[in-house]
């Protein structure tokens, strides 16, 4: 995996748990050589995905619509671009990875997840999706797509289409068994 595109809150969240994860889902993508492609902003998870990425020596590509530059600031120190608007920036992040992978975030992440994971359904792309339930933070969404299965309003592969894990590790481990298997 070269590149991984990361969704996450542009807040902090309530729980301390989440920034650590943030810090170390950058830390270890610069750890293996995977360069980390995010919203663009400085705050929240966003920014400290991506700081720890660039502290550790690693590579980081930011896309900020430009509406949100004067709200969010950008990242010093980082590749970016500055977009048009919310769906160039979804589309550019999306194209510029090899893997998805989710942290806790609001309903911009939430919609972000799920605008790939549909996509996905409808075989427009068969990249990794993977999403770090940070103490059970996802644990409804995935229940949530249970719920639509058992009702008959998806197919089961759905739920083989969005990986849950609980650790750093096991995320990376989640999109490179991926990537294999989908070059295979």
């Amino acid at each position: 995996m070269k590149s991984l595109c990361v969704y996450c809150g542009s807040r902090p969240g309530a729980d301390p748990a989440f920034k650590e994860i943030a810090i170390n889902v950058g830390k270890e993508a610069a750890r293996r050589g995977c360069r980390i492609v995010y919203g663009g902003g400085k705050l929240g998870l966003m920014g400290a995905t991506a700081g720890a990425a660039r502290d550790a020596g690693g590579q980081v590509f930011g896309v900020i619509p430009d509406f949100l530059v004067e709200l969010e600031g950008i990242l010093e120190g980082v590749d970016h671009k500055v977009v048009s608007n919310m769906h160039e920036r979804k589309m550019l992040m999306f194209e510029e990875s090899d893997a998805i992978l989710t942290l806790p975030g609001g309903i911009g992440t939430l919609e972000e997840l799920i605008e790939v994971l549909s996509w996905a359904r409808l075989a427009l792309h068969k990249k990794p999706i993977v999403v770090l339930n940070v103490n059970e933070f996802w644990s409804p969404l995935q229940e949530l797509f249970n719920h639509i299965v058992n009702m008959k309003l998806a197919d089961a592969e759905l739920l083989s289409d969005v990986k849950f894990v609980s650790t750093v590790e096991e995320a990376f481990e989640a999109a490179d068994t991926c990537l294999i298997r989908e070059r295979a």
